[in-house]
């Protein structure tokens, strides 16, 4: 992380598929220009199909570890986006942080022999989402 980097915070309640997704998109398509987290209202454990997922795409969140929010209460972000909407009502201040919102459907609300396709959904939504917010005017923290 460098100095300039733009501090951003993915929200999501459990913190097991969505949020994690949204921090290893824009760590691999946002590079060191970016210091990304995720957390969760009620963590709740990384999700096996979201690592598998993401990795068909390329990109290894294997490592990752699924954190209360509580836990980044204090730290100062540029901006905090929340995924899902059970999470943007219970999101805390994050005083100085722009705030934005992505609804993306829970894929692991799908059982069965469709839910690693529902993570696949997921993933590209995703990282469509994570490209228009690297293009968007103003998405870097302004100096």
């Amino acid at each position: 992380m460098t100095r300039s980097s733009t501090r951003v915070l993915f929200l999501c309640t459990g913190n097991s598929a969505r949020s994690q997704m949204a921090e290893g998109w824009l760590r691999t398509l946002g590079g060191e220009n970016y210091d990304v987290c995720s957390a969760g209202t009620a963590p709740k454990g990384l999700h096996r199909r979201a690592v598998e997922a993401m990795a068909e795409a390329g990109v290894d969140i294997y490592g990752h570890a699924s954190e209360n929010v509580d836990g980044y209460r204090h730290r100062a972000f540029d901006c905090v986006i929340t995924v899902c909407d059970h999470a943007r009502e219970q999101c805390p201040v994050f005083p100085g942080a722009r705030s934005l919102h992505w609804s993306f459907p829970d894929p692991a609300e799908i059982t069965g022999p469709g839910q690693l396709d529902a993570f696949r959904r997921a993933r590209d939504a995703i990282r469509a989402r994570v490209r228009r917010f690297l293009a968007e005017p103003g998405s870097a923290r302004e100096d």
